[in-house]
């Protein structure tokens, strides 16, 4: 009877041990809280529902370019495949376009030239919270101090320098141009940027924004890099 009231009292003394173990686990390795704001998390969702509505457009196109080649004969193929392919040079930038949008010079700021404070260029992290603003807004085309900036660019800091596809970026002042899929598009980009925080970035580097009103004609060079086709290959005719 003794014996059996000893291993009672060591089995409850265990469970009481590992309850006290998970509570001090549990204590010591919090489980993580999402501590964002509303308007933190309001922002990311828009954010996300953004993104999922250009893939359904994007995926809305496609399904209309595959119904076109169903739709067409031989003959009409060949001109439908052309299409599309300057479409996608167009995408890619690999085309001269024109459009309405706005001109942003970006300047030392006045305080700067005042004081002589030397000007070491614009930052790799600047740029990119600036492409980032931007981003928020459709627009069809991007250059910066000359640079055209698609999908597939890049912006890094290469040797001290900022560059853009690999080439570099001018020491303030240069421009950069924005074109919008139409004109009340580049408005409302042009009063968000108005009143957005980035012209306080800009300004902790001693740079300013110049943001010119919007107009109907802005003109973006293409792209110099040329795409190298490594895995495509031309069938002769007839096979």
């Amino acid at each position: 009877m003794k014996k059996r009231i000893q291993w009672q009292f060591v089995l409850i003394l265990l469970i009481v041990g590992f309850m006290t173990a998970v509570q001090y686990n549990t204590m010591k390795h919090p489980e993580e809280r999402d501590t964002r704001d509303l308007w933190a998390i309001r922002n990311e969702l828009a954010a996300e529902q953004k993104l999922h509505s250009e893939l359904l457009s994007e995926i809305r196109d496609l399904d209309k370019t595959i119904v076109t080649y169903k739709l067409l004969g031989e003959d009409d193929t060949g001109k439908a495949l052309m299409d599309t392919v300057d479409k996608l040079y167009r995408q890619a930038g690999m085309t001269d376009i024109e459009g309405p949008g706005i001109l942003i010079e970006v300047k030392p700021s006045p305080e700067s030239i005042a004081y002589g404070i030397p000007i070491s260029g614009i930052s790799p992290d600047l740029l990119t919270r600036f492409v980032n603003e931007i981003n928020r807004f459709k627009w069809v085309a991007l250059e910066i101090d000359g640079k055209r900036f698609t999908l597939l660019s890049s912006i890094r800091d290469i040797n001290g320098v900022t560059t853009v596809n690999g080439l570099n970026v001018s020491t303030p002042p240069f421009s950069i141009k924005i074109i919008s899929p139409s004109l009340a598009d580049s408005e409302k980009l042009y009063n968000y940027l108005l009143a957005s925080s980035i012209h306080d970035d800009f300004y902790l580097d001693n740079l300013i924004m110049d943001i010119g009103q919007p107009t109907t004609s802005i003109r973006i060079r293409s792209g110099a890099e040329e795409f190298e086709n490594r895995f495509l290959k031309e069938l002769p005719k007839g096979e």
